[in-house]
């Protein structure tokens, strides 16, 4: 299980591939299992590296402030640990919230950035509806199988659970696993709300894919387009009908508009 000191704590991390570095940053409470369906696919043409953000997963949980500045910190720390001089950055949700704040505090380290179901955070976001929002707070308090089962509707269309009712909830039984306490997970939840890059956003000068899907609960289509339009030159793609969840569901689609763009901007030729 590796794992590198970065600041005050452990940080576990995995690496796959060869390439150029693509940096994938997980979102609230996750852990580098949220990407499972993505590190095949980009470890075939990139360098990835995924890592479990510090209060989640197998990275250390220090009973200390959380803010979106130390997890970019965090970052940071860990491509110097690795002897990384700048990356691609993949960011989703809250992982998009650190994506952010990567590029703004430290550019030079972001060769390009994706930003997948995320937003700029204060009072201009666009906020899910106050029962989706309900949901999502008790989720935390509930046992892995009812919060298994509840989560789904937040994620995925309907057909698609129907279909896969039984995958999705092993899937997410799995990534239980690693979940966070309660008083880590509140750390990061706190963090999360105080993220807000709405007047920086234009520093962002990195070439940036922002993605995100239509039907979006937790975090509504609308903050993806917030992104694209104050981020300078920002290409923003909308996949029709897909949730918060649409690293499963649309995993092959939403991989293969992620790699056109990384190709695009790749350093040099492909291997």
């Amino acid at each position: 299980m590796p794992r590198v000191r970065v600041n005050d704590i452990q940080l576990y991390y995995e690496v796959h591939g060869q390439g150029e570095p693509l940096l994938l940053i997980v979102g609230l409470g996750g852990s580098t299992r949220g990407w499972d369906m993505q590190i095949p696919t980009f470890s075939r043409e990139f360098q990835v590296v995924a890592f479990d953000n510090r209060g989640s997963g197998r990275s250390d949980k220090p009973a200390s402030r959380y803010t979106m500045r130390l997890f970019a910190d965090d970052t940071a720390g860990l491509m110097d640990a690795l002897g990384i001089a700048s990356a691609h950055v993949y960011g989703q949700s809250m992982g998009g919230f650190i994506a952010q704040e990567l590029a703004l505090s430290y550019p030079q380290r972001v060769r390009t950035l994706v930003l997948g179901s995320t937003g700029c955070g204060g009072r201009q976001a666009v906020a899910a509806s106050p029962g989706h929002l309900i949901l999502m707070a008790s989720l935390s308090t509930l046992s892995p199988e009812e919060a298994a089962e509840k989560n789904l509707p937040l994620l995925y269309s309907t057909g698609f659970i129907d279909r896969k009712r039984e995958e999705l909830i092993a899937r997410s039984l799995v990534e239980a696993e690693l979940r966070p306490p309660l008083d880590a997970y509140a750390r990061q939840v706190q963090a999360a709300l105080r993220h807000n890059t709405y007047d920086r956003l234009p520093q962002i000068r990195c070439p940036t894919l922002v993605i995100s899907g239509s039907d979006d609960k937790v975090m509504p289509a609308e903050n993806s387009s917030i992104l694209a339009e104050h981020i300078p030159n920002a290409e923003l793609v909308v996949l029709p009908k897909a949730g918060h969840g649409y690293l499963v569901e649309f995993a092959e689609e939403s991989n293969a508009i992620v790699l056109d763009f990384l190709r695009r901007h790749r350093s040099g030729p492909a291997d």
